[in-house]
């Protein structure tokens, strides 16, 4: 194995994906054509970034021209781009009427962000309505801050929500259905011990209060709407069957006395209607065409087809996807809040969280999120979501448009005495010429920095190549000026910053900071980055500190 069979094959690479060589796939490659790189993976490592480095730094048509050149068999092979599309809804009338329908515990995660971009898909396909409806009817489950930070999130997705309806608004609403569903015998008020009734119910036993005549109920009903002391350790009961082979769709329970304040409501409430019986009422009076969810809510639709049928009201068409386990990602909002409130993280913005809001702060861009769970469709099975595919759908996004800069993590000084006025005019952005550059002036001695690691894999009299700069010549630690063009293919470039660097930190998701020199004129930029050899970052103007985002 040698460095010219590694730069072919990122080469390959890079021209199967648009001019960006996968450092990843790559890897892979390297290490299953050559046995004898494993064998020494840290010098291959090392070597595999650098020629990407190199590659990447390419423009796509310089690429395209050298694969011509020397491997025109690969442009035979047609760069195949599978089209994603969704599959079609069902009977869609002129339009759809569909729901996003979080709860308010805390801002939207990566995992809301699949809900809420499918269902913003099929409106605009069809055309209609996208109704944001917060399912706020468990009052010890609320977030004050979400009724805000759940919009914005949204629109950072670039969802466009049409209508939008909490449910706390809707208590008399929901109240007046229960009365309706009592009168017509399908539901009944419950003073039994709770565990007395989950036995009944698994035995497929009817409690004594199932066989209450409908206005013995909607006057029970009326008494726990009115008086607190009377509602206490009542439930109001929906009737199903009895028999079902699911346990938990039996006779289930529609509404249950919370003696505990609603951060929007106070105490005006405390007979709250649970989740399956909101929103099937919900979805009904609404005019929800189609409904789309995790196969988790399976279930769930079982139960609130009891409320549409026993009403005679038209059903929704229902879409159940499967389920997706997010690594290394922590999605409930109970235990990130409990992380804010104990000071383990700053904020729900805090970056080492997979909330939109953070992950925008890291730099991911909105059109990420929907090219990623497009792609993923509407699949039944599970799967594992791959933050590998999702950060190389944001690198192609980003990079077009992200300015490069040299930061050295770990400096060590080193001293050049440069004969002649040296200048280097870098590129912000190396497919961009005409998109400026960052200019740094040489003369006599000066004190540049570059990378610890790169300092001890020097060896002696060897050549190197400061990126860029000049080309110098290593003698005991010491750096020897060796011309300015760049004329050889078999050295080792590395990146550097000048004497007047700022020192500059960046966060890692994973909690660690990484701290070191940025080159001056970096110091300003506000944006996604690249720091050559180290990753895309977030950068702010003046902040003296980035976000990391991905190699």
């Amino acid at each position: 194995m040698d460095r010219n069979s590694i730069y072919d094959i990122v080469l390959k690479n890079a021209f199967l994906h648009s001019g960006k060589a996968d450092y990843k796939a790559v890897m892979n490659k390297v290490m299953g054509s050559f046995p004898e790189a494993r064998a020494d993976r840290e010098s291959t490592v090392t070597m595999i970034r650098e020629v990407i480095d190199e590659v990447n730094s390419k423009s796509e048509e310089e690429i395209s021209k050298i694969i011509a050149e020397k491997f025109p068999e690969e442009l035979a092979r047609e760069k195949k781009l599978q089209e994603h599309r969704l599959p079609d809804l069902e009977n869609v009338g002129e339009f759809v009427v569909m729901r996003m329908a979080p709860s308010p515990s805390g801002p939207l995660h990566i995992g809301h962000s699949r809900m809420a971009i499918l269902n913003d898909e099929y409106v605009k396909r069809y055309g209609g309505h996208l109704i944001l409806r917060i399912e706020d009817t468990n009052p010890k489950n609320i977030d004050p801050e979400s009724y805000s930070m759940i919009p914005q999130d949204l629109k950072f997705l670039g969802v466009n929500v049409t209508d939008n309806v909490i449910q706390s608004d809707r208590f008399p609403i929901y109240y007046e259905q229960a009365r309706i569903l009592m009168e017509n015998g399908h539901m009944y008020v419950c003073s039994c011990n709770p565990e007395e009734f989950r036995k009944l119910k698994l035995q497929g036993e009817a409690c004594p209060h199932r066989s209450q005549k409908p206005d013995e109920n909607t006057e029970l009903f009326r008494k726990m709407l009115s008086d607190r002391k009377f509602a206490t350790g009542k439930t109001v009961v929906l009737k199903t069957d009895l028999h079902h082979p699911n346990p938990s769709i039996r006779d289930w329970i529609a509404f249950r006395v919370l003696l505990q304040d609603h951060p929007r409501t106070g105490n005006r409430y405390w007979v709250y209607p649970t989740m399956n019986f909101s929103v099937a009422v919900d979805d009904h009076l609404l005019g929800l065409t189609h409904v789309i969810r995790g196969k988790d809510h399976l279930n769930n639709t079982d139960k609130q087809r009891y409320i549409f049928r026993y009403n005679g009201w038209k059903e929704p068409e229902y879409y159940h996807y499967g389920l997706v386990r997010i690594p290394d990602a922590m999605l409930h909002a109970s235990e990130m809040k409990a992380g804010i409130r104990s000071g383990k993280y700053t904020g729900w913005g805090d970056v080492r969280l997979p909330t939109i809001l953070a992950l925008s702060r890291r730099g991911y861009a909105p059109e990420t999120f929907r090219r990623y769970w497009v792609e993923s469709g509407m699949r039944e099975i599970d799967s594992e979501f791959s933050w590998d595919i999702f950060n190389s759908i944001n690198r192609e996004i980003i990079d077009p448009v992200a300015s490069r800069y040299f930061f050295v993590p770990s400096p060590v000084p080193i001293s050049i005495n440069f004969p002649d006025r040296i200048v280097a005019n870098i590129l912000l952005h190396p497919g961009k010429k005409d998109g400026g550059a960052r200019r740094y002036e040489f003369h006599g001695k000066t004190t540049i920095y570059v990378t610890n690691d790169d300092s001890r894999k020097f060896n002696e009299n060897e050549i190197i190549r400061l990126k860029d700069l000049c080309n110098v010549i290593w003698h005991g630690g010491d750096a020897e000026f060796a011309g300015a063009e760049n004329t050889r293919k078999d050295v080792k470039i590395i990146h550097w910053t000048p004497e007047n660097s700022i020192p500059y930190e960046v966060d890692r998701p994973d909690g660690t900071v990484v701290k070191g020199l940025l080159e001056p004129l970096g110091s300003e930029y506000d944006g996604v980055a690249q720091f050559e050899r180290f990753g895309y970052v977030r950068m702010f103007r003046g902040n003296g500190k980035a976000y990391f985002l991905h190699r």
